[in-house]
């Protein structure tokens, strides 16, 4: 394909997500029974257990135009239905979306790990890419602009849906495993025009950095083939010890819907009834979010607390060994170090209150995440071998202003690593964060 074609095609894209997420997003909220909820492509129906096939496996191939909030474009996407397992290890089919280099090179991919924070399977990136309008789905659909530029550049593009069918939201391990083996389904498939000789770099940010950064560090012990053809991962935004992000965003006016959600994602993965540790309030806030999405959550439970969703005599969250456990579970400072280099950028310049001991008016993180978590993530990796950590803190940015600087810096580094250019390292000059130590019991009295 003609350059000069690729640069009017993705600006298509662009402006025709531009000029209809609004009312798609009206269009969703009013109609959420999407035309692909039913889609017989999501389900494995041969005759074989899935349990026979090898992660990564392609189960079914499909070819069909990229939507953009429903509407179609001239860009093919093949779709992939594959073998992977869930959170507990259990065979489990996934859906992959691969958009082709539109210079036809098949040596190497970004696999874009995909931002869309949700609890309902409908609002999965393939299946927005298919034509869906949901409204947790939007959040796909802004991703075009984020795609837009790899495509240009020359990259295959493998879009996961890194939460699997049953959208087990913030379950990192998980994430990991659906993005692994997508990029074993994607180079396994004559339909992508990829191989085992593709190399590959990571990219996400925020829900996208949790399945990037999981992987990163999964990979070398749950795929090393893969592993071995990483260029690198680029990430900001960046989920580190989800138990300080809880009281972190404890209380926020905008980000506190986020609790419930990850408390949910994580039970629901794992199998963990957090039920009777509840409130009468708390239970209806969990099951009010049980297929909720980022766009519910936020803003719509402002300054809600652990204490509001819990009984009294669970008001500290450490009391209940069954958040211990999934707290613990998916925190990344107990995770092996990543073998390839890695770019990490943080926001910090979100303001909540009391979080942590600072007095009102503090940034700790961005809002959302906790930028001294980051910090000492980064500074673990160099601790242990890896010595090609890149590490940026934007001071002045908030979760959502960070991912607009982030983004350009992520595609540069990642350009850098596939050029075969040495890695950058700002080990030694980063500065000191929070302990990422496992959670432990609260006090008895």
């Amino acid at each position: 394909m003609h350059r000069n074609t690729a640069r009017t095609l993705v600006a298509a894209v662009v402006t025709a997500m531009a000029l209809t997420v609004a009312p798609a997003a009206t269009a969703a909220a009013a109609t959420p029974a999407a035309a692909t909820a039913s889609d017989p492509f999501y389900t494995y129906g041969g005759s074989e257990p899935l349990s026979s096939f090898a992660p990564g496996a392609v189960l079914k191939t499909r070819t069909l135009q990229y939507h953009v909030v429903g509407l179609p474009t001239p860009v093919k996407a093949i779709q992939l239905l594959y073998r992977t397992v869930d959170a507990q290890g259990r065979p489990a089919a996934n859906v992959t979306t691969v958009v082709r280099s539109l210079t036809g090179d098949g040596s190497k991919a970004v696999s874009y790990q995909s931002f869309y924070d949700s609890l309902d399977p409908q609002d999965g990136p393939s299946r927005a890419i298919a034509g869906n309008l949901s409204l947790g789905g939007v959040i796909a659909n802004v991703e075009a602009v984020f795609l837009a530029p790899l495509l240009l550049q020359g990259y295959n593009v493998v879009i996961p849906d890194t939460e699997g069918q049953n959208a087990d939201f913030a379950a990192g391990p998980e994430y990991a495993a659906n993005t692994l083996d997508s990029i074993r389904a994607a180079t396994a498939s004559a339909a992508t025009g990829m191989n085992a000789d593709t190399r590959f770099g990571l990219m996400g940010y925020s829900g996208g950095s949790i399945a990037t950064n999981w992987a990163a560090a999964l990979a070398p012990g749950y795929a090393p083939e893969v592993n071995r053809k990483l260029v690198g991962f680029a990430e900001g935004g960046l989920l580190v010890d989800p138990a300080h992000n809880l009281k972190y965003a404890d209380g926020s006016l905008v980000w506190s819907g986020v609790i419930p959600m990850a408390l949910i994602g994580v039970s629901r993965s794992y199998g963990i009834d957090l039920e009777p540790y509840l409130s009468d309030y708390g239970l209806k806030v969990y099951r009010e979010l049980q297929q909720g999405s980022i766009v519910d959550a936020l803003g719509h439970y402002p300054g809600l607390t652990w204490k509001k969703m819990a009984k009294p005599q669970y008001a500290d969250p450490n009391s209940v060994p069954a958040f211990l456990e999934a707290v613990n579970r998916i925190n990344l400072g107990s995770a092996p170090t990543p073998t390839v280099p890695g770019y990490i950028a943080q926001g910090n310049g979100g303001v909540l209150e009391g979080t942590f001991g600072n007095p009102p008016g503090v940034g700790t993180g961005d809002g959302v995440m906790v930028a001294g978590d980051v910090r000492a993530l980064a500074r673990q990796y160099c601790a242990t071998g890896n010595g090609s950590i890149a590490y940026q803190q934007y001071d002045l940015l908030s979760h959502v202003g960070a991912a607009v600087a982030w983004a350009p810096s992520a595609m540069s580094w990642l350009a850098d690593r596939f050029a075969g250019r040495t890695a950058p390292s700002d080990c030694g000059r980063i500065p000191a964060g929070n302990s990422l130590a496992p959670e432990k019991p609260a006090p008895t009295s």
